[in-house]
């Protein structure tokens, strides 16, 4: 099977920058599109970043500008810059990918998700 793992999550000042990882292992064939979530306490989940297999990427409007998404296909991860963080960008990030695999000799195909890793932006 296919595990997510995040990383690079913890406290920082408003301002202050953070890198997240999400590390994809498992049976892989490939990696379509990636995606970086949030969910704040009392707000919906939030799709915060996306990157698509041949690199384009979008971002929620809340980000533009100081968040950037990154893949490294060689080691089957991506990542999310962070800079100039608020208070407002504190939640816990979650990181989702469309994978293929293989299970029991058969390729397939589903939406995997990360565990999350708080991020608290405070003074």
């Amino acid at each position: 099977q296919v595990q997510l793992v995040e990383s690079g999550g913890g406290l920082v000042q408003p301002g202050g920058s953070l890198r997240l990882s999400c590390a994809v292992s498992g049976s892989i064939i490939s990696i379509n599109a990636m995606h970086w979530y949030r969910h704040a306490p009392g707000k919906e989940r939030e799709l915060v970043a996306a990157i698509t297999s041949g690199g384009s990427t979008n971002y929620a409007d809340s980000v533009k500008g100081r968040f950037t998404i990154s893949r490294d296909n060689t080691k089957n991860a991506f990542y999310l810059q962070m800079n100039s963080l608020k208070p407002e960008d504190t939640a816990v990030y979650y990181c989702n990918a469309e994978i293929s695999l293989w299970i029991a000799l058969s390729r397939r195909t589903g939406d995997y998700w990360g565990q999350g890793t708080q991020v608290t932006v405070s003074s």
